[in-house]
């Protein structure tokens, strides 16, 4: 092990900042300790790590694995120490009531643009249950055990490579459609790392899945998921209290631009959820057809 105090002379929201990273409950690659520490297993470019993010003031750092230094240089991008919150500037009282509703949220950055790709594809068009089944089958297959004093079942996210390795059962066995399937192993023979304005190029990368991925890898303040089933509602339900489609979100971000996902955030984590009307997205399951 390895650690590291960080001391960024301001409050920080670290499961805030650090919960768009999660995959649902049983994420192999996320888990929340008793004492409140965040733990995260990541393929840097060392290797396999683990790092636990503490919370308060000080926030102490510790990292385990090849990967570790790496992890802790890292740090304070992950957790949004480089972001700049006063760059929003609210235009109206809905906005002002959720930036004080949720206080020293800052936008982070993985710096691992694979990660966040693979796991944008899974959730396109599906369920968040769909994509979080495949996503923990997929790691606890092919990812190798975290390092460190983690629970047995935390496991490291599979390096691009190893996404190619994948056989056609697994895939199947994941619950995955095959046309996810198809545009991950197409993705994984390109290094995406150092192409993160280009990944529409990408056959099956649409403009959602990009957003996505700019959010969590690189930390985007205006990345707006278009497309999405639930954010416009999300969005229109806090800021005016009523659901809106893609065409009204981005009419009521307009005052916003280039800060307009750090406002959808805000929305997600201090607007609650938009009562729920009408058909759900059904769950499907492609390991049975």
């Amino acid at each position: 092990m390895i650690d590291r105090v960080l001391e960024p002379g301001f409050p920080l929201a670290v499961r805030a900042t650090l919960s768009v990273h999660r995959r649902g409950s049983g994420d192999p690659a996320y888990r929340v300790a008793a004492d409140g520490s965040v733990w995260r297993a990541v393929h840097t470019p060392d290797g396999p790590g683990t790092i636990a993010v503490g919370a308060g003031r000080e926030i102490r750092l510790r990292a385990w694995g090849p990967g570790a230094a790496w992890l802790l240089d890292s740090a304070p991008g992950m957790l949004g120490l480089h972001d700049d919150p006063s760059a929003l500037t609210p235009h109206d009282a809905a906005v002002a009531r959720l930036v004080a509703k949720v206080p020293y949220l800052r936008l982070g950055r993985t710096d691992r643009v694979w990660e966040a790709l693979v796991a944008g594809v899974m959730e396109q068009k599906v369920t968040g249950t769909e994509a979080y089944r495949g996503w923990r089958y997929l790691l606890t297959r092919y990812g190798e055990p975290a390092p460190g004093p983690v629970p047995d079942d935390m496991r490291v996210p599979p390096p691009r490579a190893r996404w190619r390795e994948i056989t056609e059962a697994d895939w199947h066995r994941s619950g995955l459609e095959a046309v996810r399937a198809r545009t991950i192993r197409t993705a994984a023979t390109v290094d995406v790392e150092r192409k993160a304005d280009r990944l529409t190029a990408l056959r099956g990368i649409g403009p959602w899945t990009a957003a996505h991925t700019r959010i969590r890898a690189l930390g985007d303040p205006d990345a707006v998921p278009i497309g999405d089933y639930h954010t416009p509602s999300v969005v229109g339900t806090a800021l005016i209290g009523e659901k809106v489609d893609d065409d009204g979100m981005l009419e009521l971000l307009e005052p916003y631009a280039g800060q307009r996902y750090r406002v959808i955030r805000l929305c997600e984590l201090g607007g609650g959820m938009p009562e729920r009307r009408g058909p759900r997205m059904s769950v499907r399951d492609y390991r049975s057809m």
